[in-house]
């Protein structure tokens, strides 16, 4: 299974002085790749009180498409100011299948993190296997 829940706040730089123009280029610039990854998920890039964001969230058998991950990435590059989260469940990730992991985005940068809350999903989320 792989389950993910995120959001990211699309800012063209960090000192939070975004041109308007040049942020609505770049929002415009990642339409084609959210609508290229359009399914029966959660996507969405809107503008909310004057600034853009995208929430996003799925599950399906395996990690597969939509590439969350490499959406996440893709914004780091084109608009290094953004921030946001992105919680992944993968218990086919080796070494990580009893975690609930995030994917933090923050000045261009992306890094995982290992989600304490949630983590380790047996037994803070689930009972262990009786069977």
């Amino acid at each position: 299974m792989f389950e993910y829940h995120g959001w990211i706040t699309v800012r063209e730089t960090a000192a939070d002085d975004d041109d308007e123009a040049r942020l609505r280029r770049i929002v415009e610039g990642l339409r084609p790749r959210i609508a290229e990854m359009a399914g029966p998920h959660l996507l969405d890039l809107r503008w909310v009180n004057g600034e853009p964001f995208i929430h996003l969230g799925g599950s399906s058998n395996h990690r597969s498409a939509p590439d969350v991950v490499g959406l996440f990435g893709h914004v780091a590059e084109v608009a290094p100011g953004s921030y946001g989260l992105l919680h992944v469940r993968d218990d086919e990730d080796p070494g990580r299948e009893n975690e609930v992991r995030v994917l933090r985005l923050a000045r261009g940068a992306v890094s995982w993190h290992t989600e304490a809350l949630l983590s380790p999903c047996i037994p803070t989320l689930e009972d262990p296997f009786s069977g």
